[in-house]
């Protein structure tokens, strides 16, 4: 039988962390966010507040809601904090060794040897970080999409060694407590979305890279003669052009293949802090939301 989850804890406070603290704590769950300190968790509790205010004001969510929602959440920079949790959904920066790291470190810290340890990585392989915990079994791919809280999608992941308990208990979790929807992937880099999203994605960089067409023309050509919600660099840049270069790396490792490979014009980006929506600046500028 599936383990039902009620108390959650979520390394990494940032735009992925914070969306899936906050879809947590509107689900009812008892919910602890831990960061790298204590100013980092006070800016992640700044970052779920402004999102739930900003469901307010679209009419999304109702204001007791909200504040209800807050009050379910603590904040910590101590990652001890999480010891009684029964999953903890890691959400930190997508580096093998940062999160093996991490995996390392709850595998020590989390007391209840059925809880489940999760990654929302969007490539990396979820054995590496279940090989780097004394529970291989009870770690698992749950990959959630930006915005968490609109995205109806979570990516279930399994390695060799997951349990079909874990795998039951997560699904369970996303459908159930969550409201998600749930696809299953092999533990393969860029799992089913992105395997198929970041070629298309390089391929509008490379497009733009060669001055065939501008970054503008790109996008309106996808969204008005292909009828996409949003242009691919548009896409990019909402992602974060980092995080679509590592997920490219990742794509490349694997599988040695040209169209996976991250364009020039891209790593330059990335190396010059050029980011996309988080940072003002990508393929577009952005002004404050």
């Amino acid at each position: 039988m599936s383990t039902v989850i009620e108390r959650v804890g979520v390394v990494g406070g940032g735009q992925m962390g914070a969306g899936i603290a906050e879809v947590c704590a509107r689900a009812g769950l008892d919910t602890v966010v831990c960061e790298v300190d204590a100013i980092a968790a006070h800016a992640a509790r700044d970052r779920v507040a402004a999102s739930l205010d900003r469901a307010v004001r679209r009419g999304k969510l109702a204001p007791d809601a909200a504040r209800d929602a807050l009050a379910r959440l603590a904040f910590t920079g101590i990652l001890d904090d999480l010891a009684d949790r029964q999953l903890v959904v890691e959400a930190v920066i997508e580096n093998p060794d940062a999160k093996t790291e991490i995996f390392a470190a709850l595998d020590k810290i989390v007391a209840d040897p059925a809880a489940v340890l999760a990654t929302n990585t969007s490539s990396l392989p979820i054995m590496r970080l279940g090989m780097a915990t004394g529970r291989a079994d009870r770690v698992v791919g749950l990959h959630f999409f930006n915005p968490v809280p609109v995205l109806p999608l979570v990516e279930v992941v399994t390695s060799l060694h997951t349990s079909v308990e874990t795998t039951e208990t997560v699904e369970d979790f996303a459908t159930r407590a969550l409201g998600k929807t749930v696809i299953r992937s092999q533990d393969r880099a860029g799992f089913v979305v992105n395997a198929l999203l970041i070629p298309y994605l390089l391929s509008a960089v490379r497009m733009a890279e060669s001055g065939f067409a501008t970054a503008t023309d790109i996008d309106a050509g996808m969204e008005l003669g292909c009828a996409h919600p949003m242009g691919p660099l548009k896409l990019a840049d909402l992602i974060g052009l980092d995080t679509v270069a590592s997920i490219a790396e990742s794509l490349y490792d694997e599988f040695r293949e040209p169209l996976y490979a991250p364009p020039p014009l891209l790593q330059r980006m990335v190396e010059a802090g050029l980011l996309g929506r988080k940072t003002g600046r990508g393929f577009h500028t952005y002004g404050q939301d």
